[in-house]
């Protein structure tokens, strides 16, 4: 075991923070440009009356901006067998090109086949040093089947009872 001041050690504290696998989530947004992705893990439930998720994009991300002024989104919820969804979205990946997507009713990009899918209105954000904390207020939900993508230790996998 290693003990450290967490203020001391950025490297040190992300790689302690891996050892907590989580999903992971695509978030998607509309701009002026066309339809944009994040991928986060920092998806959480925060209460279901009302309904509200959250997530908190990096500020360093050069999609930032874009979420930060966003009134709709969506938080996708990746299945397994979506690697090639969470590399679309990695640094300099394509994005949405050559994503089958439709827009909800908010005007959110919303990609088929995820286990699970929350369309958003933004209802809070919160400094959240480094990140933004943004609060969504669930309007729609869709709900599919599989098993989720698992990301832990920098590495994405699945999840065997």
């Amino acid at each position: 075991m290693t003990t450290f001041q967490a203020g001391e050690n950025a490297i040190s504290l992300r790689d302690a923070l891996g050892k907590f696998a989580t999903g992971v989530t695509l978030v998607s947004t509309m701009t002026e440009q066309g339809p944009v992705g994040m991928v986060a893990n920092s998806f959480a439930s925060v209460s279901l009356d009302p309904p509200l998720v959250l997530w908190s994009p990096a500020r360093s991300s050069s999609r930032f901006h874009h979420f930060e002024r966003a009134r709709h989104f969506a938080i996708h919820v990746l299945a397994q067998d979506q690697t090639h969804v969470s590399s679309a979205f990695g640094r300099n990946g394509p994005g949405f090109d050559g994503l089958p997507h439709e827009l909800s009713e908010g005007g959110a990009p919303l990609l088929e086949g995820t286990l699970a899918r929350f369309e958003c209105d933004t209802h809070a954000t919160h400094d959240g040093g480094d990140h933004l904390i943004i609060v969504g207020r669930v309007g729609r939900v869709t709900v599919g089947a599989g098993e989720p993508l698992i990301f832990s230790q920098g590495r994405f996998g699945g999840f065997t009872a």
